[in-house]
């Protein structure tokens, strides 16, 4: 009966404390606007103000810098001394290689030397192309058939509009990683079945 008594009790007790306060401040429906539509609103915003073509035309410039003027790579500095070392491309092939009518090539696990099948005829030269004599060092001494040259920083684009003949760019420093390479001018050139690194110092203008 105590037991009885005591739930009776706090029952009341409940019962008595549940007020209705009322509306403390306003309130607003829960709505979950749509975000497509939120997105269209705003672009049409944007065109009205002719802030999109301002826009477009500022990716369109930040594009053409990109492709005219590259990011340099990182890292690479004028060479101070002569360095030479040779880099073996031999790779161990992971998966049998097969020709499209289905013959083995290189099975899983095999040595491969590329230049076992192909020559590389061209020198690969590598340059400051915001460096003067580093650009007339390459040009004067490689012509288009004998080399690419191929710039670490500067424009590509401009030097091939003064020049008239192609360059090359080292985007995001692939081919030096590759060849190890830390300073410029550089050389790459085939030697049996390696490649031979070379990077050249600059004789100081005037100097004999």
């Amino acid at each position: 009966m105590v037991g009885t008594g005591l739930l009776v009790a706090v029952g009341a007790t409940a019962s008595t404390q549940a007020r209705d306060y009322g509306t403390q401040a306003q309130a607003f429906p829960i709505i979950e606007p749509d975000l497509l539509a939120t997105i269209e609103a705003r672009l049409a915003r944007l065109q009205s103000s002719g802030q999109i073509d301002a826009l477009n035309q500022q990716f369109a410039r930040r594009v053409e810098q990109s492709v005219r003027r590259p990011k340099p790579v990182a890292g690479i500095t004028r060479a101070t001394r002569e360095r030479s070392w040779q880099f073996d491309p031999a790779m161990v092939v992971e998966r049998d290689i097969r020709d499209q009518k289905g013959n083995l090539i290189a099975a899983a696990g095999q040595r491969v030397n590329p230049l076992d099948f192909v020559t590389v005829r061209q020198a690969l030269v590598f340059v400051d192309g915001d460096d003067a004599r580093q650009m007339a060092w390459a040009t004067g001494r490689w012509n288009a058939t004998d080399a690419k040259i191929i710039l670490v920083a500067g424009s590509p684009i401009d030097e091939m509009t003064n020049r008239k003949r192609r360059f090359y760019f080292d985007q995001n420093g692939v081919l030096t990683e590759r060849f190890g390479i830390r300073h410029t001018p550089a050389v790459v050139s085939q030697q049996g079945k390696v490649m031979q690194v070379r990077e050249h110092v600059l004789a100081r203008q005037g100097a004999k």
